[in-house]
């Protein structure tokens, strides 16, 4: 039924292509091929008006009108106007720009989106070049299972309803709400909107939406208030009244708490070691605590009181939790390549025919590419080709019929298409495929290597073949934060990729408490959850590996040529910048409503709901000793239970922080 679907639908878009009056419906029933075997009137009908729908909802513009002067009765064609993307000349530095921001959606939600604008792109003779500025990967990702509804409902302009708990909320709570548009900040995605029940503008985390995402399809559109700026609700935070805590820390330790003091004075060094005052400032007591509590014994609230005691209480929650024999859960099956996708519903095949044929008459295509770039198996190409050799103009003679030599194809995996000029145009690009593109561009702005004014061109000629579909765009903000610091220091790694010049790094772990001096042979820089990575060849380690720039103490370019071994490529990211290996220790906490935000922040390999809110996570770590300080910083809001020597290990760290705060 699905392939009938398909084939009626595709013979019904090439008849409103082909014919330059508007046609009736029973003029279409009575011509295009799959209508005519209705038994009812009643039965054609609700047939005819869901394929209107359907087309309509892939990007196919079908227009109503009168067929007859004389008559009152609506006549449907397409305008090729309406329908064919309009020419666009692009530089090459503007087809570089371009490429790499289709880039940064590809193992994401909207890839496919971003995908099939570039092949719309390329068939419209647009030279785009994917692998253009090698030395920059933008990566976007939206792994919410939220994010697709909140994106739909953002582009059509509809109000959802949804169940949201906030931080500490044992329960999650419905709200219904009038999205006005989503942004991603250091990583996370938000939605921000007017919250009918509160009545009030309000700003929701993706990753705390609980359950499925209803978009409402009927009422009024969705108005959003002219000069919304959605970044600036989700940045906008009450203001907190500061205070400061002298801090005494060991010289080699704390270093992340180091990073944010107001001052540290040096304390006397014996071997080396010693210990510091830090002037940290805060704002939360309870933060403050946890933050403290993560170094064990090597950090120490010497004043005021109240923290001093808060660190305490701390502690003591951690020192106190049952440490359970609990057996270890078992590490999931290994990772392996996703599969080929099925070939998907009628509609998606349709918008697969209606790419492949205009790309097929202006290029050498073969069957392994098409497979390739819609995720389908050779063998699902194929079946594609079949239905599309069935399909033509009214009458459907050998003459009408699109030409497609299937056995061609079969055994050399040629794709030759003749006798379909009605096809032969790319559709225009989708409201999804064109704010992909623009929406990536933007991800691109201030970056090393991206040359802003072809940025600036390129987003330009976008909106003007795009249109209206690219409004959405307007709706969605990323970018990269940074401060000045931070920026500085992306421009130097940028130069030195651009120059070929190896980098010493004074670096902190993500992992562990600890410095390290590293020599690192550049390769590319990686913006993925709104942090930008070096990648490089480690000479330390002998491999390939991602830094983090804000975790970069010091940053100094060497005289000397890098040097990446020959044969040697960047991580396939493919899984996000978190590279799991076997060899990682797996870890499960018990997460009080309060530290949910654990596996919201962390990639866990398994998350169970518990009564009361709970949770149940399991996460993988190359340093089981980042998973103790995760247990002492969580104190009384989550527990490790798994394995149980880190659980012990944990107790008895509170138990010896503790021992210098004597009563």
């Amino acid at each position: 039924m699905s392939q009938d679907k398909t084939e009626r639908q595709l013979n019904l878009v090439i008849c409103l292509l082909a014919t330059r009056r508007f046609l009736s419906a029973q003029e279409i029933r009575a011509t295009v091929h799959g209508y005519g075997d209705v038994e009812s009137d009643a039965a054609f009908k609700r047939m005819f008006e869901r394929d209107k729908r359907e087309l309509r909802d892939a990007g196919i513009p079908i227009t109503t009108g009168r067929h007859d002067p004389f008559s009152d009765e609506d006549g449907y064609r397409i305008s090729r106007d309406d329908y064919e993307l309009e020419p666009i000349e692009l530089l090459p530095d503007e087809a570089a720009v371009l490429g790499l921001a289709a880039r940064a959606w590809r193992h994401a939600v909207l890839g496919e989106a971003a995908a099939n604008a570039l092949l719309k792109l390329r068939t419209a003779g647009v030279p785009v070049d994917s692998a253009a500025l090698p030395a920059i990967t933008p990566v976007l990702g939206a792994d919410e299972p939220a994010f697709p509804p909140i994106w739909q409902a953002v582009r059509d302009r509809r109000p959802v309803t949804f169940d949201y708990r906030k931080p500490g909320q044992d329960t999650p709570t419905r709200r219904e709400l009038e999205p006005w548009g989503v942004a991603n900040v250091a990583g996370r995605w938000y939605v921000a909107g007017y919250d009918r029940a509160r009545r009030a503008r309000r700003v929701f985390r993706l990753s705390r939406i609980v359950g499925d995402v209803r978009v409402h399809t009927s009422g009024p559109a969705v108005q959003v208030p002219a000069g919304v700026d959605v970044r600036s609700l989700v940045n906008a935070r009450p203001p907190e009244p500061e205070q400061v805590a002298l801090l005494e820390a060991r010289t080699d330790a704390a270093h992340a708490l180091r990073r944010d003091a107001r001052r540290i004075v040096a304390g006397e060094r014996s071997d080396g070691t010693g210990w510091d005052l830090v002037e940290y400032p805060y704002t939360d007591e309870a933060d403050l605590a946890a933050r403290v509590a993560e170094y064990g014994e090597h950090v120490v609230v010497r004043e005021p009181e109240r923290a001093r005691a808060a660190v305490v209480e701390h502690l003591a929650a951690v020192a106190a939790a049952p440490v359970k024999d609990e057996p270890q859960e078992e590490a999931p099956p290994a990772l392996r390549p996703a599969a080929p996708r099925r070939a998907g519903t009628s509609a998606e095949q349709l918008r697969r025919l209606l790419m492949l044929v205009p790309y097929a008459l202006s290029h050498d295509v073969r069957v392994p590419e098409v497979a390739e770039h819609f995720g389908l198996t050779e063998k699902q190409v194929l079946k594609d080709l079949s239905l599309l050799w069935m399909c033509g103009l009214p009458g459907y003679t050998p003459g009408d019929l699109i030409d497609v030599d299937v056995e061609a194809a079969a055994e050399t995996g040629e794709i030759i298409i003749a006798n379909a000029d009605t096809l032969a145009a790319p559709l225009r690009l989708t409201a999804d495929e064109a704010a992909s593109l623009v929406v990536g561009l933007r991800l691109l702005r201030d970056l090393p290597g991206v040359d802003s004014a072809a940025l600036t061109r390129v987003e330009r000629k976008l909106r003007e073949v795009a249109g209206t579909a690219v409004e959405l765009a307007d709706s969605v903000d990323v970018r990269v934060d940074a401060d000045g610091e931070a920026a500085r220091l992306r421009e130097r790694v940028g130069a030195a990729l651009e120059s070929g010049h190896r980098l010493h790094l004074r670096y902190l772990s993500g992992y562990a408490d600890r410095v390290s001096e590293r020599e690192v042979d550049p390769m590319r820089l990686v913006v993925q959850d709104g942090h930008v990575f070096l990648e490089g060849w480690c000479r330390l380690r002998q491999d390939v590996r991602l830094f983090r720039l804000d975790r970069i103490l010091e940053l100094t370019v060497l005289p000397v040529a890098a040097e990446v071994p020959a044969g040697v490529r960047g991580r396939d990211l493919s899984g996000g910048v978190l590279q799991r290996s076997a060899t990682d220790t797996l870890v499960t906490f018990e997460l009080e409503p309060a530290a949910r935000w654990v596996a919201e922040d962390y990639v866990c390999s398994d998350v169970r709901e518990l009564p009361g809110g709970r949770l149940r996570a399991t996460l993988r770590t190359p340093e089981p000793g980042w998973a103790v300080r995760l247990a002492l910083r969580l104190g009384a809001t989550g527990r490790l239970v798994a394995p149980t020597g880190l659980a012990e290990r944990v107790r008895e760290l509170a138990e010896r922080a503790l021992l210098r705060y004597p009563d």
